[in-house]
């Protein structure tokens, strides 16, 4: 079958086709190399816009989304605790000093490991940024203009994208943020309970 593919219909087809299919998000930029004729920024926003919408209406058990690194589909969050069942594997499970790195990192940055502990009260484990460099959370951006040029850490586009978020102006206020360490503790406690109680 040969598509025309210039008109807006058959764009948004491609586009939808190519996301399916896509293992990880792709930029505008990357999805107009698609074409022979580059139908141009607006068009593609507009018709990515169209699809998400379209994908919206249909109450489909998947979405259309926009991250930091491009478009993407993804299950909706409500479907999750499903699909976690065919999982053999458990989730990672991260430490309260994980979590608050991050979280320092995340709303601090750029920030040294002097920062974080500054902020913290204690003194951060190397193996606690280990744990969020190998993530792929988390990369060193810079280094401070200070004796010992301390590294400076940051978020990266993945922890942003494991997020669904599009930028780190969508994080969730701090308060919200205490909220969800009470939880893991909370969690954490609930779980070490259980496998000591087998």
């Amino acid at each position: 079958m040969n598509i025309e593919e210039n008109t807006p219909a058959n764009v948004k087809r491609i586009l939808e086709a190519t996301l399916l299919a896509s293992a990880v998000p792709l930029s505008v930029n990357v999805l107009r190399q698609l074409f022979e004729q580059d139908p141009g920024v607006e068009l593609m926003r507009r018709l990515l816009d169209e699809l998400r919408a379209d994908w919206e209406a249909a109450e489909r058990g998947v979405e259309l989304v926009q991250t930091a690194s491009g478009w993407r589909f993804q299950t909706r969050a409500e479907l999750q605790p499903y699909l976690d069942r065919l999982k053999n594997e458990k989730p990672p499970r991260y430490s309260r000093a994980v979590m608050e790195t991050l979280a320092i990192i995340a709303y601090r940055q750029p920030v040294t490991r002097g920062g974080i502990e500054d902020i913290r009260g204690v003194a951060v484990s190397p193996n606690v940024l280990k744990t969020l460099e190998s993530r792929g959370w988390i990369d060193v951006v810079g280094h401070r203009d200070t004796p010992g040029r301390p590294a400076l850490f940051a978020t990266t586009k993945r922890f942003l994208d494991d997020l669904g978020l599009r930028s780190l102006t969508e994080l969730p206020a701090l308060p919200e943020i205490e909220r969800m360490m009470e939880l893991v503790d909370i969690t954490n406690i609930e779980a070490d309970a259980s496998a000591s109680a087998e």
